[in-house]
Order: C-alpha cells, then structure tokens, then sequence
C-alpha cells in the first residue's frame, strides 16, 4: 500500500514531528551528560534515545555507561527543559500550513506524559488542530517501541489500525507504529537529526521519509 493510498486516520508524534521540543530537550540531555563525563552529541543522542518515554530513555543510558545517574539529576534536567520550553519552544516549519489544509481524521500520540503534552500543543499554538484527540504513553502500559500508544489512539478514534497512517521522527516511533500494524512516513526534519537517519527510519520500515512538510503535504493528500 502506497503513501499516498488514502487513509482513515493520521497519528502523528508530537516531539520533534509537530515541535521542536525533541532537539531542545536532547541538547539539556546532552549537556548535562558532559558534566557527567558522559560525552555524546545531540544526533547521537537522539539516535540513541529519542522517541522513548523519558524514564525508559535515562534507564538506557544507565545501562549504556554502567552507572546510575546521581541524585536529582533528571529533576535539574526537567526544571531546564521546562524553561527552556517556555522560551524557545515553537512549531516545525510547515506544520501550521499543513494542518490547516488536512481533511479527514487526525491525532497525536505521543511518549511525552498528557499534561505536558498538551502544554507544549497550546504554547506552540497546535492545540486547536488536534483537541481531544491528544494521547499519550502515560495513558497506556508500555511505551515505544511497543505498539500501545498508536492502538490506543486508533481505538479511541475509531479506526482500524491496518488503514492508520503514522508520521514519526524515531527509529523507536516508527517500530511501535509498524508493530501496531500502522504504515508509516518517516521525518527527518527535525534540527536533532543527523546523516543517515532517513536511511535508519527506512531500514525500520518506513514507507518512505521526508525533510520537510512541503514534502509530507503531497503524501497526506
């Protein structure tokens, strides 16, 4: 089934696809990893941990450097990525031209928990294109790479999931979607993405990928 075969519903992740929350939050990740002694670039970041619920994400990077992380670390990570948002957070280029065209059904479902989800959708002024068909991992037991947050959100919307079409920035989104069934476009546009990782959301089954909304627009039809 092509990208352009229609669908009965559009689920798209929020971070980093709607926001670019994902790369100011992976540079405060990053950022304070160095204090750490734990050096990463932000695209290595991402690659490595991005698309995750935010718990799962710091479990894996305990486990990638051997250590637990000190007391009060993802509190002082989170008190700056909440400031962070408040000054700088905004839409991705394209997306407010997109949605604003976009007939037929449309959601989010997110690995951000909903109060913050939500929060971010109104800050960046993206609320009124999705309310109340906002869903989160918190709202479900397991996160991405398993498939509960984009099911949930099909059954909540009342669509079959084998006609859901998915757009994720994640190597972990775009599994969750292919195991729940989904088709999925793949975005790399994001300012946290680096080279090849059109190629890696491809190889994790994307149907295809695009850099820009002007390029998702065709597809969405």
């Amino acid at each position: 089934m092509g990208a352009r075969s229609a669908a009965e519903l559009v689920i798209f992740d929020c971070d980093g696809v709607l926001i670019n929350s994902e790369e100011i939050a992976c540079a405060i990740c990053v950022e304070a990893l160095a204090e750490l002694g734990m050096s990463l670039t932000l695209q290595e970041y991402a690659a490595r941990y991005s698309g995750r619920p935010v718990a799962d994400a710091w479990l894996r990077v305990e486990a990638d450097h051997g250590r637990p992380l000190p007391e009060g670390f993802r509190e002082k990570v989170d008190t700056e990525v909440m400031r962070r948002f408040s000054l700088h957070l905004e839409p991705i280029p394209g997306v407010v031209e997109t949605l604003s065209t976009l007939r037929g059904a449309r959601c989010v479902a997110s690995s951000t928990t909903l109060p913050l989800l939500k929060s971010n959708l109104a800050r960046a002024g993206l609320a009124e294109f999705f309310e109340p068909a906002v869903f989160s991992v918190s709202q479900v037991r397991r996160g991405k790479p398993a498939p509960d947050v984009f099911l949930f959100a099909a059954s909540q919307m009342g669509a079959d999931p084998h006609h859901c079409l998915v757009i994720e920035d994640s190597a972990a989104g775009v599994a969750a979607a292919r195991r729940a069934g989904m088709r999925v476009i793949g975005f790399s546009g994001g300012g946290h993405t680096a080279p090849g990782h059109a190629e890696r959301l491809m190889a994790g089954g994307a149907i295809s990928v695009v850099g820009a909304f002007a390029e998702l627009a065709p597809l969405l039809g």
